[in-house]
């Protein structure tokens, strides 16, 4: 079973891969090999390539899955040619980022480094000059390229990595089943982990279009959100009642929401609108979907975004940040949840109790 220990390990060997939407593939593996050495889960691919893990055995309840998305925005060379490379970028980042940024490739170890000389926003298209021309590197096509970002400071309690977005969400759904797994009435909870969410949730409309997941399922989306003025990083993990494109099931929030606070978990409840996350595309297809996030340091790796966006500072690319007590709690959250999604909701009991004593108030056949 994941300690806290195993469960951060996993965290940091995660969100140091390179991934981009489409160009998951080194995530994929390394999820692929974790199911490999737990014979009694059960992975499966689906037609657009989301990884679907599922415990064996019968079930006496519709599924809980955890759903998190498996790419980070990054550069994608699609041509290398006299010392440039083209590239796509996928992913949301502000254009004043991009205008001269230096930049490795993460995705082989002699990748080699260069600089943005050219990029357009409205296609995402660009060129990276590699450092030393033609000589450079080994950058090839489908290469995965990042700012070429300094270490920061270390700070205890503190995790900076490169691809917190999403790869937090995956490591803290993984670390959940991997403790669920020890507990029978927990069976049938799963985890689901999508492609190209930075794209546009393009993996998880695909699961949803295609039902390649139960349509009776509960969907616990786990993201990494931009942090708030009123959801701080080390507050603990969110209980995500929206994004910014919608609100969440009411009654599946209501009740992960009470759950928690009955077990005395540290935690938020917040409408995260500093973005759109899954659980807003699970909705729009007929899902029960709640969220749950961490509060996010210099989310999709834009560390002055304030400034950047009120024009008053150079963009400086930083890698991401969250707390690790938060990522701990976040496990134990998506437990709770699993199991107080089923559970009877108190709050009409206690309405009903309201009326009972009040209805007197109302006079007539209403007192009665």
């Amino acid at each position: 079973m994941a300690g806290r220990a195993v469960a951060e390990k996993w965290l940091r060997e995660l969100t140091h891969l390179p991934t981009a939407p489409g160009a998951e593939g080194f995530v994929v593996g390394w999820v692929e090999r974790w199911a490999a050495r737990r014979d009694d889960l059960r992975l499966t691919v689906d037609s657009g390539g989301n990884l679907i893990i599922t415990q064996k055995g019968r079930k006496r309840r519709p599924p809980v899955l955890a759903a998190a998305h498996m790419d980070h925005p990054a550069f994608v060379i699609s041509a290398v040619e006299g010392g440039e490379a083209e590239f796509e970028f996928r992913g949301g980042v502000n254009p004043e980022y991009f205008e001269g940024a230096r930049v490795e490739v993460t995705s082989r170890p002699d990748g080699g480094t260069g600089r943005v000389v050219s990029y357009d926003p409205e296609t995402g298209v660009g060129v990276i000059r590699l450092s030393g021309g033609a000589r450079s590197g080994g950058a090839r096509p489908g290469d995965i390229a990042l700012w070429k970002m300094r270490k920061p400071r270390a700070r205890e309690g503190v995790l900076a990595a490169p691809a917190i977005d999403d790869l937090a969400g995956c490591a803290a759904v993984l670390a959940a089943l991997d403790r669920a797994r020890r507990k029978p009435e927990l069976r049938h909870f799963g985890a689901l982990l999508t492609r190209a969410e930075e794209a546009g949730f393009v993996g998880a409309i695909h699961a949803a279009k295609h039902r390649t997941i139960p349509s009776e399922s509960r969907i616990i989306n786990v993201e990494a959100s931009r942090e708030l003025a009123d959801a701080r990083i080390g507050d603990g993990p969110v209980v995500r009642v929206g994004d910014a494109a919608t609100v969440f099931d009411g009654e599946l929030t209501n009740r992960i929401d009470r759950a928690a606070k009955a077990r005395g978990l540290k935690h938020q409840r917040r409408l995260m609108d500093g973005g759109s996350c899954e659980a807003t595309a699970f909705g729009a297809y007929g899902y029960r979907s709640a969220g749950l996030c961490l509060p996010l340091g210099n989310h999709h790796n834009r560390g002055n975004l304030d400034e950047v966006e009120a024009g008053g500072g150079p963009p400086i690319p930083k890698l991401e940040e969250i707390s690790l007590g938060d990522f701990h709690s976040l496990v134990d959250l998506i437990l709770i949840a699993v199991e107080a999604i089923d559970r009877e909701d108190p709050i009409r009991a206690k309405l009903d109790r309201l009326h009972e004593a009040g209805r007197r108030l109302l006079g007539g056949d209403a007192g009665r």
